[in-house]
């Protein structure tokens, strides 16, 4: 049975151009296209594909926007985001809502095919030269909230109020201490 696909791109030629590869081979079938990210959610009232193809770039809700309401929404959905960006935030965040599978756009047409089997099979699907980067930039985040975690409810606080542009004068005033106190609390801050 062909896995049911829909795809979500503003460009009508990358709809048209995916939705003849996959349908070549009879394995998949393009069930619906969405130019953006509202086409999008609003065809998925009436659509229920095995597989959404997401670009991010999209205009009037861009993917990730798109994969947010769709969590929200509790829909079922399995999503392979599409993209050009290789950058590791938009893959963090999209890891973080709940993607199942990462793959550029500039990958081989065997390798999206390979993405889209796994994601139905109920497995996640990383683009393979990106995994070292996501690894490495979660293990920086698990590495600075460690770091966070080991302060104590009151440099937490000062580091909050810092962090919001106060000076060590204001802290001291806003948290009843003395200015010397705000320092020394710092001081073990910047150690930890």
């Amino acid at each position: 049975m062909a896995v049911k696909v829909m795809i979500a791109d503003d460009h009508s030629m990358i709809r048209e151009g995916l939705k003849q590869l996959l349908e070549l081979e009879g394995d998949f079938e393009v069930i619906a296209e969405a130019c953006d990210g509202v086409d999008c959610l609003e065809k998925l009232k009436t659509v229920v594909p095995d597989i959404l193809l997401l670009d991010i770039n999209m205009p009037n809700m861009n993917g990730l926007e798109v994969l947010q309401k769709m969590k929200d929404m509790k829909m079922k959905v399995k999503v392979l985001v599409l993209t050009v960006h290789n950058e590791v935030e938009y893959l963090l965040k999209a890891v973080d809502i709940g993607v199942n599978g990462y793959l550029l756009k500039d990958s081989e047409s065997a390798e999206l095919k390979k993405a889209i089997f796994t994601i139905a099979d109920g497995k996640f699907y990383i683009q393979p030269n990106l995994v070292p980067l996501l690894q490495q930039t979660m293990k920086k985040k698990k590495l600075a909230k460690k770091k966070l975690d080991s302060l104590t409810d009151r440099e937490g606080e000062l580091l909050k109020l810092l962090s919001d542009g106060m000076s060590n004068k204001d802290i001291a005033e806003r948290l009843s201490l003395s200015e010397r106190t705000v320092k020394n609390h710092l001081s073990s801050i910047f150690k930890k």
